[in-house]
């Protein structure tokens, strides 16, 4: 089942986000944390981020700088963990700062992800994607 939807979070003070209920089951037999590309957290099922990961680079020659820098963002910028047992993941200092996330948070659904947002930065990102999300779909050669 694909990751739908939009839903307002707060950390607690130890720095942990409540996963919407309707998605533990898909996150129960562990998660990755990830940087995302924009400045926002990934949350993915383990198994499913491992084959992504393996995806993205099966197409790129191994020995390339390009390789080298691909693979220095899928696997340093990854942390394994799982939910505790009231559905939460602890978030690490390194991985708030690099999105900007201090308390309010939003997690959205991405497909085959969970993103994690700070709740400013989701508010002005969000803001101008539904007419850049059009402008990709045209550039595919679909009418929105």
């Amino acid at each position: 089942m694909p990751f739908h939807g939009t839903y307002d979070h707060s950390l607690d003070a130890k720095n942990r986000l409540t996963v919407p209920a309707r998605f533990r089951p898909q996150l129960a037999g562990g998660v990755m944390l990830v940087k995302g590309f924009e400045p926002c957290l990934q949350l993915y099922p383990a198994a499913d981020y491992e084959v992504i990961a393996r995806q993205a680079l099966a197409t790129v020659n191994p020995l390339s700088p390009e390789a080298r820098e691909l693979k220095r963002h899928l696997y340093g910028n990854a942390m394994p963990g799982e939910l505790d047992g009231a559905g939460r993941i602890m978030l690490p200092g390194p991985f708030l700062t690099y999105a900007g996330i201090s308390r309010d948070a939003v997690v959205w659904g991405a497909g085959d992800c969970l993103e994690i947002w700070d709740k400013s930065s989701h508010q002005d990102y969000d803001s101008g994607l539904i007419p850049r999300a059009a402008d990709h779909i045209a550039s595919l050669g679909h009418t929105a």
